[in-house]
């Protein structure tokens, strides 16, 4: 899949097993970029794991200016028990600081939306920093809108092990 877009030399194409190590490097830029880099342990060997082996946990869509890569947005569905239907959580939109202002993670949007309508999706969800104003700012442009009264839960590393051995 290689798609053109409305702006000239920027195209998307979903990613390969080739692209780990740019994807392994985005992931890394972003976090930097939100003062969470020491939380990064993915490596190449687990996202090829979990990106292209066997079972597939998340897709990712590379986005591409004269076929070099300037950002991705990697992705997983949901499910809302409400519609009784499918959804897409994105879990990062990421676009190079040089490469932004451009309309490329705007496109990277609209296309996942586009992917969640034409799949019968009912929302597209993601997280964003409170701190981030410019991307809040950009996500209130596209109308998207925050959930207040909501609040994300979280177990992991030594309480999510703990938590786990209540199950007898």
């Amino acid at each position: 899949m290689l798609l053109t877009t409305s702006i000239e030399g920027f195209t998307l194409r979903a990613a390969t097993k080739n692209d780990t190590a740019t994807i392994l490097g985005f992931i890394k830029e972003l976090a930097e970029y939100e003062k969470l880099a020491h939380e990064v342990v993915a490596t190449e060997a687990t996202l090829h794991e979990t990106l292209f082996g066997d079972t597939p946990y998340a897709q990712v869509i590379m986005a591409e200016l004269n076929g070099t890569a300037v950002g991705y947005a990697l992705y997983f569905h949901n499910f809302s028990t409400f519609t009784g239907r499918p959804g897409i959580y994105l879990e990062d939109l990421y676009v190079q600081p040089a490469h932004r202002g451009q309309g490329f993670g705007k496109l990277l949007l609209a296309f996942l939306a586009r992917k969640a309508v034409d799949m019968h999706c009912t929302r597209v969800e993601w997280s964003v920093l409170d701190w981030n104003q410019p991307a809040i700012d950009f996500y209130r442009s596209i109308g998207a809108l925050p959930m207040d009264g909501w609040t994300v839960q979280r177990l992991d590393g030594e309480r999510l092990a703990g938590f786990a051995k209540e199950f007898k």
